[in-house]
């Protein structure tokens, strides 16, 4: 605990001259309650087919915390796949980010699984000056995603930015579906003209977008593709690394940020099918593993690179 409080010291230090954003697409992030809201609740609840039971859930929670720990406490987490508000406090008062002051950003969104995306910021460090969903409304009334949420913060230095977090639909359905990521990458352009128009220099969209950056639906979008890490991608399919989970930031600040995908060393594990690591799942098709996510959580910092400091916790 001792060397985890200079750590926390140490951080504390650098991160007042940057912004640092996470998004992490958590799988699943059910509590252990069968509301009668959907199939997938049902599914994940404590008498459903997975057995979620209370236990596995504060497992889940904890694991969570402690990779934001690892991260160096962003000043902005965005989560996807996330049930409700009911999940995200027992994340901040359950955990050992109880004693941070974190803050909860949280809308129901109308999809079908009943998954949502969600925010956490530092009070201390981020001002919430507005917050909104917004919905992906096409002519096909049938169509059903998670909302985009928009959040606008003043940093503690007074630098104002905006924030989507972004949870596009999957690729289920091969190229037939191409139609419904430009939907959202289309509502993303609209928020972008809106943050302008209302003073906004600096604003990122990040957050799982089911897709990799050679998809040509992304270049119509006003925002600059932050480079692809050389750490490699976010998911890895088939023994191979791909990156899905991206982060665009406006030409404003697109200079400034610095993008990279965290591998904390306890949310992976062995391929045993192909060589190297993959992610530790929550459930391998119905078996329990207790791990967190297909995904591995993406990092964005804005701020003076010339004193970028990687000193995350080991």
């Amino acid at each position: 605990m001792k060397r985890f409080a200079i750590m926390m010291a140490l951080l504390a230090t650098i991160v007042g001259e940057r912004v640092v954003v996470m998004a992490w697409n958590v799988e699943n992030f059910f509590d252990f309650k069968d509301d009668g809201v959907s199939a997938s609740e049902a599914e994940f609840s404590a008498t459903g087919a997975r057995r979620w039971s209370k236990r596995r859930f504060y497992t889940k929670c904890n694991a969570i915390a402690k990779t934001i720990l690892w991260a160096g406490t962003p000043d902005v987490v965005v989560l996807e796949e996330v049930e409700n508000a009911f999940v995200l406090r027992q994340l901040l008062t359950q955990t050992a980010l109880r004693k941070l002051d974190y803050r909860i950003i949280h809308y129901d969104s109308p999809d079908p699984r009943g998954i949502d995306v969600a925010m956490l910021y530092r009070s201390s460090r981020m001002e919430l000056l507005d917050s909104h969903p917004v919905r992906v409304a096409t002519q096909d009334t049938s169509f059903r995603t998670r909302d985009i949420l928009v959040a606008c913060f003043r940093s503690a230095e007074g630098d104002s930015i905006g924030i989507m977090g972004c949870h596009l639909p999957s690729k289920y359905g091969g190229g037939e579906s191409d139609w419904k990521r430009m939907a959202v990458t289309a509502k993303i352009t609209a928020i972008c003209d809106t943050l302008k128009a209302n003073g906004y220099d600096g604003y990122l969209a990040l957050g799982d977008f089911n897709d990799t950056p050679e998809n040509g639906a992304f270049d119509a979008l006003p925002l600059t593709l932050l480079p692809k890490p050389s750490d490699g991608g976010s998911i890895r399919f088939n023994g191979l690394w791909q990156l899905i989970d991206l982060a665009f930031a406006s030409p404003a600040v697109a200079g400034k940020c610095h993008f990279r995908v965290l591998r904390p060393p306890f949310l992976t594990t062995r391929d045993a099918t192909h060589s190297g690591e993959k992610p530790l799942r929550t459930y391998v098709g119905p078996r329990y593993v207790g791990g967190v996510s297909d995904h591995c959580p993406i990092l964005v910092e804005i701020g003076d690179m010339d004193r970028f400091h990687s000193g995350f916790l080991p």
